[in-house]
């Protein structure tokens, strides 16, 4: 724990794994779009793959991560919501009510986009996606369209998430700073956020890799 001039006390906020997941899907979601646009689709298959194995790492590390990256920290009940309305947050790291359901709404709005791409096929039928053989060609088209319709609701969220970002800035809280050195001022009255050790991460993303390659391979062993 360090102590800045100013007398605060700085302390990690996001753990490493939280902090390369987040930065891995901020590339990878104008990457995705880049390479479909530009019809490279082997490189958007795998641009897929790469943020379905970062979705099911995150998701398993909001149960056994970092105490900040645990779902139960940052997922508010309805009267959370409402005080932290109200203008009477209290203290505490980490997100607050309404960016931790951000969080959930973007991962939800991922795992869909990611979900629907499985099973989704081209018109000539020569780039289908691992799942698609489990549909009619018909339905697979359908799903390609929900597809695309999809990421505009992404791009709805990841505008959102910047201009929350934004108007936490022009209140002094630089909220991109601790996401990249995964350090931040501890706020009176907080505790510092409990880590957990190195080895629970590589755990966690060889899971995740092995979720991501059995899709990629049409869940076939």
């Amino acid at each position: 724990m360090a102590v800045t001039e100013q007398g605060d006390r700085r302390v990690t906020v996001w753990d490493a794994p939280t902090r390369l997941v987040h930065w891995l899907i901020a590339i990878l979601i104008p990457f995705s779009w880049w390479s479909a646009h530009n019809d490279h689709l082997p490189w958007h298959r795998l641009s897929g793959y790469g943020i379905l194995g970062l979705l099911v790492f995150r998701v398993i590390w909001g149960f056994v991560g970092a105490s900040t990256s645990r779902f139960s920290d940052f997922v508010a009940g309805p009267a959370r919501v409402r005080a932290y309305l109200a203008d009477r947050p209290g203290a505490g790291v980490g997100h607050n009510p309404l960016g931790g359901w951000s969080v959930v709404a973007m991962l939800a709005a991922l795992a869909a986009q990611v979900g629907l791409g499985l099973f989704s096929i081209d018109e000539d039928s020569l780039e289908p996606g691992p799942l698609a053989r489990l549909v009619s060609f018909d339905d697979a088209r359908a799903i390609a369209h929900v597809h695309h319709l999809m990421f505009w609701a992404v791009i709805a969220l990841v505008a959102l998430h910047l201009g929350a970002i934004a108007f936490y800035a022009m209140r002094g809280r630089h909220l991109t700073r601790a996401m990249i050195v995964g350090r931040a001022a501890l706020p009176p009255g907080a505790r510092a956020p409990r880590l957990v050790p190195a080895w629970r991460a590589i755990l966690v993303a060889a899971a995740a890799a092995a979720v991501a390659w059995f899709a990629a391979h049409g869940l076939k062993l």
